[in-house]
């Protein structure tokens, strides 16, 4: 595809102007220190739909337990999800798990060079096969995500909102991303694009004035966008259950956890706070109140202390339940509420432990 109106000489000066921006302006990212397509990879993988901020330390505590392919193809699920709690949408762990078994059973544990075949991996789609193969292996292949998208649509002027949008404007993007892309320095080019719309080129109150493509672009400020699905509102009541534990030692409360059901469609096998019966909570048995954003739910959380001997007639029972160490939960597989609540409530040990997935004991509850 064409671009609309752009000389050979625009493409000269937008990719050096970028790139000479990037090399000046690019944030100290861990993954970008790696050419290793597997840290690639697990970055890329993370990255999507969760915030840098949040991604960086996650990142770091899961390359170090799983600093190859093959570690990570052969780590239980339940571990895999507990160095993932807090990132959300889990199913990217399992994913990522997945294609890693697949590689390492049958590639002798290598991933594919190109952008195509990575595209055959389970849970690989476009974007991050075209990452990884441009980052790690310098593939003449553009990366489009939504930052590339937005400045894509700003630079050429084009309507995000338009009747046509969707799978109109993201090929038109994903041709525009083709031509521009540097041939000599592909992976850099493709990261300074999507540094560019992550720093200055924002969805809300872009920094034109510092952009170094500003003298290129038709927009030079916010194009139209298709409306955001307002978000939902739920509010949901949940157990804190902590008892004295069975072992000695200075530390040794536990928590009554409870385990999704694998037939839920979201967060399957993940462990939570028990629901309790009633969403109203007395105040004297108020422990937080919390808002915990799921998708496109915000839930609006009250969180009741609840005695040992209560559990039973103040909770619903609604999967498998433990009485887990605080030591031991660290470690699992949490949803993102139940690891804002424990660490709220600073009931999660600092100190990182080995993460061992729990085995049942006589006093489960």
């Amino acid at each position: 595809m064409a671009m609309v109106n752009r000389e050979p000489e625009e493409v000269v000066q937008l990719r050096a102007r970028l790139l000479e921006w990037y090399e000046r302006n690019q944030r100290d990212l861990p993954w970008r220190r790696s050419r290793d397509p597997y840290a690639i990879w697990v970055s890329e993988v993370m990255l999507q739909q969760t915030r840098v901020a949040v991604v960086i330390e996650r990142y770091k505590e899961f390359l170090e337990r799983f600093p190859t392919l093959g570690s990570l193809a052969l780590a239980p699920e339940q571990v895999v999800l507990g160095l993932w709690s807090g990132l959300g949408y889990y199913r990217r762990a399992r994913m990522l798990q997945k294609a890693a078994k697949f590689v390492a059973s049958h590639a002798q544990g290598n991933l594919p060079a190109s952008a195509a075949e990575l595209r055959e991996l389970p849970g690989i789609g476009a974007y991050t096969a075209a990452a990884i193969a441009s980052i790690a292996h310098g593939e003449r292949v553009a990366v489009v995500d939504g930052n590339v998208e937005r400045v894509a649509c700003r630079l050429q002027g084009w309507d995000a909102a338009g009747r046509t949008g969707g799978a109109a404007i993201r090929h038109k993007v994903e041709g525009l991303a083709n031509e521009l892309l540097d041939p000599g320095r592909p992976g850099d080019f493709n990261q300074a694009l999507m540094e560019l719309g992550a720093t200055l080129c924002a969805p809300r109150n872009p920094q034109c004035l510092m952009c170094p493509l500003a003298a290129l672009c038709r927009t030079r400020g916010e194009h139209k966008t298709p409306t955001r699905p307002r978000m939902l509102s739920k509010e949901v009541a949940r157990a804190l259950a902590v008892r004295t534990g069975r072992l000695p030692g200075l530390n040794n409360r536990e928590v009554l956890l409870e385990q999704r059901p694998e037939t839920q469609t979201v967060m399957p096998g993940m462990w939570e706070l028990p629901g309790l019966r009633e969403s109203r909570v007395p105040e004297q048995d108020l422990c937080m109140t919390l808002r915990h954003a799921i998708m496109q739910v915000n839930y609006y959380v009250r969180i009741r202390t609840v005695a040992e001997e209560d559990v039973e007639a103040l909770t619903v029972t609604a999967g498998e339940r433990r009485w887990v160490s605080l030591n031991l939960a660290t470690g699992m597989a949490l949803t993102g509420l139940t690891r804002k609540v424990l660490d709220r409530a600073h009931l999660l040990p600092k100190a990182p432990v080995e993460i061992t997935p729990p085995l049942p004991d006589e006093n489960d509850a």
